[in-house]
């Protein structure tokens, strides 16, 4: 247990299981035939975890195209509205294209479906989602990763891109804030 910001986190996923999975994950993401490969993070919390995929997916022989998409449906408040809208778009044309769409937690589903129905509405060829985490007892709709890091128990995680109001996202593992 580690002690940051008077917080106290357990550690889920370590920087070095990470990267191992990360390899991994990139490996059967080359293995899948993906020509042209337009990849999207959706932030914010997926950056880390993108970036370090991306990096992986040079390594297993790709060369993908790296474009970032804002999505919300909190508003102003902190529990979803169930309404997904676009904050920042991307700027590439997706017809035709292999999509991939990255984000950090598959938790009700609702974001990452706004975002793969949209990219096939505009003329993907395909759009595959890869999450780092997946919490199955949480979805709201009916989709599937194509490509998942772990399997997350139902615990409230930071670092490695997610947060809790902006705070523990520079942390290089992934961690469950202990409530006291």
């Amino acid at each position: 247990m580690k002690l940051i910001r008077n917080r106290k986190i357990n550690t889920l996923f370590d920087a070095e299981t990470l990267a191992a999975r990360n390899d991994a994950l990139a490996e059967e993401i080359a293995n899948g035939g993906h020509e042209d490969l337009l990849v999207i993070a959706v932030l914010k919390g997926s950056f880390i975890f993108a970036a370090d995929l991306v990096r992986s997916l040079h390594k297993a022989g790709l060369a993908p195209e790296i474009e970032f998409i804002t999505l919300s449906s909190y508003g102003d408040g902190t529990s979803s509205s169930g309404t997904v809208r676009v904050v920042k778009d991307i700027d590439s044309d997706v017809k035709g294209r292999h999509v991939l769409l990255i984000d950090d937690i598959l938790e009700s589903g609702r974001t990452i479906s706004f975002a793969k129905e949209l990219m096939m509405k505009r003329g993907a060829k395909s759009a595959e989602v890869a999450v780092l985490l997946d919490k199955t007892g949480k979805r709201a709709t009916d989709i599937t990763a194509d490509y998942v890091g772990f399997e997350c128990p139902d615990y409230f995680v930071v670092g490695y891109g997610m947060d809790v109001a902006h705070a523990f996202r520079e942390l290089p593992f992934v961690g469950m804030v202990v409530e006291e």
